[in-house]
């Protein structure tokens, strides 16, 4: 995709971290800009400060696992601004813990969210780029989906989120062959970041009361998780804005897989030659044996 002066873009997770970000290069390139998230004042905060760009704005409050708010944010769309020609579905939330110790809310939410919210994203968003690549050979269009290096790898004492991240992974790639079968005019990225500071290790404050666990309190595995994802998350150096930045230049230069650290990629190979070798899963702490350590005994004094 090379044109976006006067083109529509529509984000999911608008409010912050990524969405945001990229909400705040696309204006600058002059997008029309179709922005959810779940959170209300932070979507209100995020229109107030883009409204700046002169850009025209549609701002909606959106829970990306239900269906009907999803489909309603895309009927609104069409008929505000037409098909849009990038989609940014980059909602997500995060959750820790020994993954037989996830509850069945767990699941739903996490699930719901990260799996759905981007199935949601492909299955509404999708035909109307293609309607309007097949009516027009000048169109181009791009699909980003957020999945996550947990897509990529599976780190212990995070379950749930893993699963959710490795099927957004394997939605991407199926989307980008799909995509490749029947037009040239739609290109298709997964993101893949590591630890960058956005906010997702504090996802528990957007949780649905119908998901609530009521005066349920988390396993000892599950506070384990809460905090290491914290301290990692929080701790990491490179910016949302920076990962954003990623994100158009793949965009612009057809690139499918966004990996915000490089470097980590030799993990994944770890990982692949495992599969390809039969052996099994090589210990994730093979090069930080203390905290591997650490967690072990914190576990094992749970169990």
């Amino acid at each position: 995709m090379k044109q976006f002066q006067g083109k529509t873009a529509v984000i999911t997770g608008a409010g912050s971290g990524f969405g945001l970000e990229l909400a705040r290069l696309a204006a600058a390139k002059g997008m029309n800009l179709v922005l959810c998230d779940v959170q209300q004042d932070t979507l209100d905060k995020a229109v107030a400060e883009l409204q700046a760009s002169g850009v025209p704005i549609l701002a909606q409050r959106v829970d990306v696992a239900k269906a009907e708010q999803m489909q309603a944010l895309a009927d609104v769309a069409q008929q505000r601004f037409g098909a849009p020609h990038l989609v940014f579905n980059n909602a997500g939330v995060g959750a820790g813990g020994l993954i037989w110790e996830h509850t069945l809310k767990d699941w739903e939410w996490v699930i719901g969210v990260n799996l759905m919210g981007v199935a949601h994203g492909v299955r509404l968003f999708t035909p109307m780029m293609l309607a309007a690549a097949k009516a027009d050979p000048s169109y181009e269009g791009h699909i980003v989906n957020t999945a996550s290096m947990a897509g990529m790898l599976n780190a212990p004492n995070m379950g749930v989120y893993n699963v959710s991240k490795h099927a957004v992974v394997a939605m991407s790639e199926t989307l980008y062959q799909d995509l490749r079968l029947v037009t040239d005019q739609i290109g298709a990225s997964v993101l893949c970041p590591f630890f960058v500071p956005t906010g997702i290790h504090q996802s528990e404050r957007n949780r649905p009361a119908e998901f609530s666990e009521g005066d349920a309190k988390p396993t000892q595995s599950q506070l384990i998780g809460q905090a290491m994802s914290g301290k990692a998350v929080t701790s990491g150096k490179l910016t949302a804005a920076h990962v954003a930045q990623l994100v158009m230049d793949a965009v612009e230069a057809d690139q499918f897989y966004i990996f915000s650290h490089p470097k980590s990629l030799a993990t994944v190979q770890t990982r692949l030659e495992d599969v390809m070798l039969q052996r099994n899963p090589t210990d994730p702490f093979a090069g930080k044996p203390e905290l591997g350590a650490q967690l072990k005994a914190a576990l094992r004094a749970t169990v």
